[in-house]
């Protein structure tokens, strides 16, 4: 099963909280993480959906939080070219959590009918104790 298939996603910035967030006992960091990766991709990066997997291991908890950003027109692309080469490496500042990895997942490049880049990406959150 593809890993978007397991994902549960959210709706865009602009409407409300999903009700499971408003519910949640303790705050989930994903809109702090996704402010970060926005300002790191630049300000032509389109959010596109976001989606967030519970993660366990012996030692540590945490969530898998996989999103899409999209870069359209040429200028775009090469800020999402530069958003790639910089995902991984980048510093991420999240109170209470820590970004242990940061890849791309996926990547499509649209020439025709207008150029476009599409970013999928997925990061893992844990918490600190």
């Amino acid at each position: 099963m593809p890993a978007k298939a397991l994902l549960q996603t959210t709706p865009s910035l602009a409407s409300p909280l999903p009700v499971m967030l408003r519910r949640h006992p303790r705050s989930t960091p994903w809109l702090r993480v996704l402010r970060e990766v926005l300002q790191l991709a630049g300000p032509q990066a389109q959010f596109q959906r976001h989606g967030e997997r519970p993660w366990l291991s012996a030692t540590f908890s945490g969530a898998r939080h996989a999103m899409v950003l999209a870069f359209d027109g040429l200028e775009a692309i090469t800020d999402g070219e530069t958003f790639i080469a910089a995902l991984p490496d980048h510093e991420f500042t999240v109170p209470r959590h820590l970004v242990a990895d940061a890849v791309v997942t996926a990547m499509e490049h649209i020439v025709l009918p207008a150029p476009r880049l599409t970013v999928e990406i997925e990061l893992l959150v844990l918490e600190e104790a």
